[in-house]
């Protein structure tokens, strides 16, 4: 009865030693979805806190310059509620999120966040990098600016709230790089 017993905690520890050197080394290809690296941060993948209520209780400003203030220089795991072109610009209208690897797939799972939107812009040269559902494949292609506010407002906005993106922010707050995730 004991040999039994170690070997089902034999079984058990290899099984769990398995599945783990599983998640940490991946098993697709670079543009597949999640390697370990990224599954070890999908969930911190929001570099700066939500800003703070204003002393009043008012929400928070959401204009440029709150942004530029929050985001400028960094990397973040946004929705993105809305876009719109205008005086030849584009705007963007997003909030944090989360993304945590698939559990069955080689895909993300999006964790929709809540609170306001914030509108921020996107730079004249600004990359845009489309997946499905968004994009026409599973890896990562480039979409010009108007090819990805036509897709994105297409959809209705419940679907939207499925969608999440990587966006890159210069020292001013703007998008330089938005990349949407392969979500199936």
């Amino acid at each position: 009865m004991r040999v039994a017993h170690r070997r089902t905690t034999t079984v058990r520890r290899l099984t769990a030693l398995t599945l783990g050197l599983l998640a940490l080394t991946g098993c697709g290809g670079p543009d597949d979805g999640p390697d370990a690296g990224q599954a070890a941060s999908a969930t911190a993948s929001v570099t700066s806190a939500p800003p703070a209520p204003a002393p009043d209780g008012t929400a928070p400003s959401s204009g440029p310059s709150a942004t530029a203030a929050r985001w400028a220089g960094t990397k973040q795991f946004v929705q993105i509620g809305d876009a719109r072109t205008a005086g030849g610009r584009t705007y963007l209208s997003v909030r944090p999120a989360e993304k945590k690897p698939h559990p069955q797939f080689e895909a993300w799972v999006i964790v929709p966040g809540e609170g306001p939107y914030t509108e921020v812009s996107m730079t004249e040269d600004a990359q845009v990098l489309l997946s499905v559902p968004l994009g026409d494949a599973k890896h990562p292609a480039a979409y010009t600016r108007a090819e990805f506010v036509g897709r994105l407002t297409a959809r209705p906005s419940s679907d939207r709230a499925l969608l999440g993106f990587d966006l890159s922010f210069d020292g001013q707050g703007r998008v330089t790089r938005v990349q949407s995730l392969y979500t199936p």
